[in-house]
């Protein structure tokens, strides 16, 4: 037991520079608690730990008395003075205490002291080391897996935790792999030591191997503004320049895509979309969306939603796999997104267009007028009513396509005097 823990001392000085009085001084005060439970009756029990050869000693105090009565407590002059020659009557000295079977429970106590002193160690190395290193990129190697896929990595001083949860399903790791990911967070443990937890499906994670191959990010020419992820399967980044001359999308793709396919690589071939930042929201998520042409576009009073209408071959693509790219394009506008195939879109008009030209309106019957109107539309006007359409019913009933048969209405024109005179009726 004691080479044990001389032996013990010295490693946790050498490899955790924890001081070994602050060891000893808590194992003795451990102790102290131990031999008071073991040893019934004495008073004023102290330990003492011999540094150098890790000699542990049970002391109690006893009055030195001309006649014992209380055993426990006190000890007869010439006995005492066989200890102190020097001693009185009255005084009181350390008499050794030690247990029979103390040195097992001596065992057991310093291993309990030396643990929790060694989670404290760590805490503090870790908080030290790594809490000023949120959101860096940290590289380990895979130490062992536990709990299904959670990941213990490796630091070189401390180990660090990366949860199954905060990597894509798509990874696969085993013991021996060397692993990039991003310091999250560090937490305090039940035990009240402290873990590293390492991220790879945080957006900031692609955002710092952006920041690390692109110089124009780390000296803030080129601005990442907003990033989204649903990790293993898409990344949208919205990027933004401080210079005019300066390309932000150009900068981060790099020389025939150089810079992108290091990340793209990094991330096991997660698409990333590049895109350049505006404030305009219906703007931003155009940009979003290209080279997809968005064909009508509304957005709600309170600026909550945005609904969109494509072609029915680009509704697959643009709602993407489990409808993930609609919802990283709402998250990267800040906006719900709704989206809806032209053919429903239609659809729908041509049900409320038919509804409102069986309303009992006098209106509907109306001839439509041209005055006061432009003469572009005027024109259009003119030749609704020369094929036929002269009352809003007529067109109401029409379709688009009926439409765009008039000479000088194309099928988009059609689209558009349809939403107005439906407009005008609701």
């Amino acid at each position: 037991m004691n080479k044990d823990l001389v032996a013990i001392f010295e490693y946790l000085e050498r490899e955790k520079g924890i001081k070994r009085d602050i060891i000893i001084g808590a194992i003795e005060e451990a102790l102290r608690v131990a031999a008071r439970k073991s040893i019934k009756g004495l008073i004023n029990v102290s330990v003492k730990i011999e540094p150098k050869t890790g000699t542990i000693e049970v002391f109690a105090q006893k009055e030195v008395v001309d006649h014992v009565t209380i055993p426990q407590e006190e000890i007869l002059l010439e006995t005492a003075r066989e200890l102190y020659p020097n001693c009185e009557i009255g005084d009181w000295i350390d008499i050794e205490a030690t247990p029979e079977d103390f040195g097992r429970i001596a065992a057991q106590t310093a291993r309990q002291v030396i643990a929790q002193k060694l989670r404290g160690a760590e805490r503090d190395v870790i908080y030290e080391e790594y809490r000023h290193r949120i959101n860096e990129l940290i590289s380990g190697t895979v130490k062992r897996i536990v709990r299904g896929a959670t990941l213990i990595v490796d630091l070189g001083k401390v180990e660090a935790i990366l949860p199954d949860r905060f990597y894509p399903k798509i990874e696969h790791y085993n013991v021996g792999d060397r692993v990039q990911a991003l310091l999250y967070e560090v937490r305090d443990t039940e035990n009240g030591g402290a873990e590293v937890v390492l991220s790879r499906g945080h957006p900031e994670f692609v955002k710092q191997l952006f920041i690390q191959e692109v110089p124009e990010l780390e000296d803030g020419t080129v601005i990442i503004e907003r990033i989204v992820r649903d990790a293993g399967y898409r990344t949208k980044m919205a990027v933004s320049s401080t210079d005019p001359r300066v390309d932000p999308v150009g900068a981060c793709v790099g020389v025939r895509g150089t810079r992108v396919k290091n990340v793209i690589r990094e991330v096991n071939n997660e698409k990333i979309d590049i895109i350049p930042f505006t404030e305009d929201k219906v703007q931003l998520l155009e940009n979003a969306l290209a080279p997809i042409e968005i064909k009508k576009i509304s957005v709600s009073e309170d600026e909550s939603t945005i609904g969109i209408v494509v072609e029915d071959e680009s509704y697959p693509i643009v709602l993407g796999k489990r409808g993930m790219n609609t919802r990283l394009c709402g998250q990267l506008v800040g906006i719900q997104l709704n989206v809806q195939r032209m053919s429903e879109y239609q659809a729908n008009m041509n049900f409320q267009r038919a509804q409102l030209a069986l309303m009992d309106d006098p209106t509907l019957d109306e001839p439509l007028k041209i005055e006061g109107m432009n003469p572009g539309l005027r024109l259009i006007v003119e030749s609704l009513i020369t094929a036929g359409y002269d009352t809003p019913k007529k067109v109401l009933n029409a379709s688009a396509s009926e439409l765009s048969k008039i000479p000088g209405i194309s099928e988009e024109m059609a689209d558009r005097i349809l939403e107005e005179v439906r407009l005008k009726r609701l």
